[in-house]
């Protein structure tokens, strides 16, 4: 029997647990949170901090691999643990690359991959420069540290400059700015490698975002062949040249002129792919494990359109849900609850998918069940 460390027991490692069970893998978890979402269904819980360096120790000694499912982790644990002989994926060296957001982008532009144009800014004055050289609005962001939104600033005028500064820590963390893109639409393509080098591209996702926090996904993207075509190209190279195994989730950028730039790798399965569980033969979570675990990876093909829609907490509170029975009224419906304790506004509680003949009534579906879920 297998058994797979993960550091975090959020949604996304309760997924991954899920997909996996069904071969009988055994799973420890780390985190800080006893009753976190993956607790309930985890073999074992080590209860302690993201940066306690000898409970990491202790999750890798007593299992064959290691993986994660965020990454603002310590990446010299990952590397202690790689000395001593232990299976880390994706390796440290993949997510020293990717968890600066300035050392990903130079990484991406080093090897020919197209990125909007960036600057490290330390201060006031750089920040004024590069409103100068890009002409405004410009996107002011931390380095590292930032998800759903947070981290990121919309500077639109000269006067906004400090005000955003501010915001972001006051030269607390590293800061890059990077030019606005004018983009047609933003969509997300996962790309899954394994240890024995084995990959595969899911379909290209698109997404809509409200207040920076992903709203609905929905797939196919309607997009060009060309920009079809282009992303596919630019996942393939991306997770060779970040040598990632297991999932790798590209953020898009489709511009005006159709063509394609990276906005924000993750080295992990991903919110804009919760989608695979019911839309793909293999999910996202699944090809995740396989990888990890040198595998053979499963069949990415799209079954039929497909539809998500996230369930995020409105109020502040603890977390009964409400509505389900409902919500269940449309046929092709499906709901995740994450199991989380408490509601607070802008938190991820769930999400919920639906299959369809047409996006249109995919979307229809996720939506009318949304609008009868409540906590």
């Amino acid at each position: 029997m297998h058994r797979i460390g993960i550091i975090g027991g959020g949604q996304l490692g309760k997924m991954m647990i899920l997909d996996a069970k069904r071969l009988d893998y055994y799973f420890v978890i780390l985190d800080p949170t006893k009753n976190c979402p993956a607790d309930s269904i985890a073999d074992e819980h080590i209860v302690a901090s993201f940066d306690d360096v000898e409970a990491i120790k202790q999750l890798a000694e007593c299992v064959d691999v290691v993986t994660y499912e965020f990454e603002h982790i310590n990446a010299k644990a990952l590397q202690l643990l790689e000395e001593q002989g232990h299976k880390v994926y994706p390796s440290s060296e993949t997510l020293l690359h990717i968890q600066n957001k300035l050392n990903q982008k130079d990484w991406l532009r080093k090897h020919k991959i197209p990125v909007p144009d960036y600057l490290d800014v330390n201060g006031i004055e750089e920040i004024l420069q590069a409103g100068d050289k890009y002409g405004y609005p410009i996107i002011l962001k931390t380095c590292t540290g930032g998800y759903d939104g947070k981290g990121n600033a919309i500077i639109r005028a000269r006067e906004e400059v400090e005000t955003a500064y501010d915001c972001l820590g006051a030269g607390k963390f590293p800061l890059m700015v990077e030019e606005f893109v004018p983009f047609q639409k933003e969509v997300s393509i996962f790309v899954c490698r394994s240890a024995n080098g084995d990959i595969k591209v899911f379909p290209v996702a698109e997404n809509v975002h409200v207040n920076s926090i992903l709203d609905e996904t929905t797939v196919p993207a309607v997009i060009s062949k060309e920009s079809t075509d282009e992303a596919m190209e630019i996942a393939k190279k991306t997770i060779e040249v970040f040598g990632c195994c297991g999932m790798l989730c590209i953020e898009l950028f489709v511009k005006k002129d159709g063509h394609i730039l990276v906005n924000e790798l993750a080295p992990r399965p991903h919110n804009s792919g919760h989608y695979t569980i019911e839309g793909c033969y293999t999910s996202q979570y699944e090809n995740h494990i396989r990888a990890i675990l040198s595998q053979p990876l499963g069949d990415t093909s799209l079954i039929r359109p497909t539809a998500m829609k996230n369930i995020i907490g409105q109020t502040n509170g603890d977390a009964n849900v409400q509505g389900l029975e409902e919500a269940y009224q449309k046929p092709g419906v499906k709901i995740h609850l994450y199991g989380k304790d408490k509601v607070a506004v802008g938190r991820k509680m769930g999400h919920i998918t639906a299959t369809a003949t047409t996006i249109e009534e995919a979307l229809e579906a996720v939506r009318f069940a949304h609008e009868k879920i409540s906590f």
